[in-house]
């Protein structure tokens, strides 16, 4: 994969206040990367980093091979932002908004037309004042903004705020589209459970440290979580030989047993649970989750 942006060992300081340590991390063309942490970890300044509006105190980013604070137009050009509040010209239409911010990018204002429609902006409501619209809709013609242009690289702060559950999907569904094209996408959310699944990559950052940084696999490796292993016995009353190894087996009424499993000992105790085929009418594994991933290394201590 062709890197687009570099971030290596950045820290951005406001006086005495230090709101980025020593970050360093690399995104790809084609890959989809979420950005968590909790409010006032670094998300949003380490994005303000990426687009060229502030200035790392130390270290140096690179999108597309330039500083995005003083590189060329063209590189700045091939960014798409959309900010975790849109704000708009409340006077203007949604077409006359989406206008006005392609020709501040200086891309082609005719192609910025089918724009609407791939965020989900209905017709009737694009030459609509955009005081009347909702949050969504708000939302949608701020994605439309960031879609100008066909960018290169997309970041995305707090992207499905004010979208509904369907319109969240048609979101994932572009997000993937443009994906495969080859942008790079960098996500910045604390909707946890919807990301799963839907990038490819996870950095976390607490405190304005990179604390966590890689796939939901590598990041399940490094904190060796348990993993929730449920059993439907076919009868609620049998006891399988599997199930007297020293684990902590819970019996529910409805003839399943669950227990959580450490990574050392599930692929065995899944064997063997097979094995006894019989005795089994059903079988759920449950990985732990980004939300446990994420409460796991926050309490981590922070070294940097």
């Amino acid at each position: 994969m062709n890197e687009t942006v570099q971030v290596a060992g950045i820290a951005k300081r406001y006086g005495k206040s230090t709101v980025v340590k020593d970050v360093s991390f690399t995104l790809r063309a084609g890959e989809t990367v979420a950005l968590v942490g909790h409010n006032g970890a670094g998300k949003t300044t380490l994005i303000k980093l990426m687009l060229g509006l502030i200035r790392p105190t130390t270290g140096a980013v690179r999108v597309l091979g330039e500083d995005p604070a003083t590189g060329d137009f063209a590189v700045r050009q091939r960014l798409g932002y959309l900010p975790e509040s849109v704000s708009f010209n409340m006077a203007l239409s949604g077409r006359e908004t989406l206008r006005f911010y392609a020709r501040l990018k200086r891309v082609d204002i005719a192609a910025a037309e089918g724009l609407f429609e791939r965020v989900g902006l209905a017709a009737e409501a694009v030459d609509r004042p955009v005081r009347t619209y909702s949050k969504g809709m708000r939302q949608r013609l701020g994605l439309a903004q960031a879609l100008l242009g066909a960018p290169r690289i997309l970041l995305l702060d707090e992207p499905t705020s004010g979208l509904d559950p369907a319109l969240r999907r048609n979101f994932y569904d572009l997000i993937s589209e443009l994906r495969g094209k080859g942008t790079t996408v960098l996500l910045s959310s604390h909707a946890l459970t919807e990301l799963e699944g839907r990038t490819d990559r996870v950095i976390i950052i607490n405190n304005g440290v990179a604390i966590a940084d890689g796939t939901l696999d590598d990041l399940r490796h490094i904190a060796q979580l348990p993993t929730r292993i449920s059993v439907r016995l076919s009868q609620t009353d049998a006891a399988p030989k599997w199930a007297n190894g020293g684990m902590n087996w819970r019996r529910g009424a409805d003839g399943v047993l669950d227990a959580d499993i450490l990574p050392d000992r599930k692929i065995r105790l899944l064997h063997d649970i097979t094995a006894d085929a019989a005795l089994i009418s059903g079988l759920a594994i449950t990985e732990p989750t980004l939300d446990d991933l994420y409460a796991h290394f926050l309490k981590a201590p922070v070294t940097k």
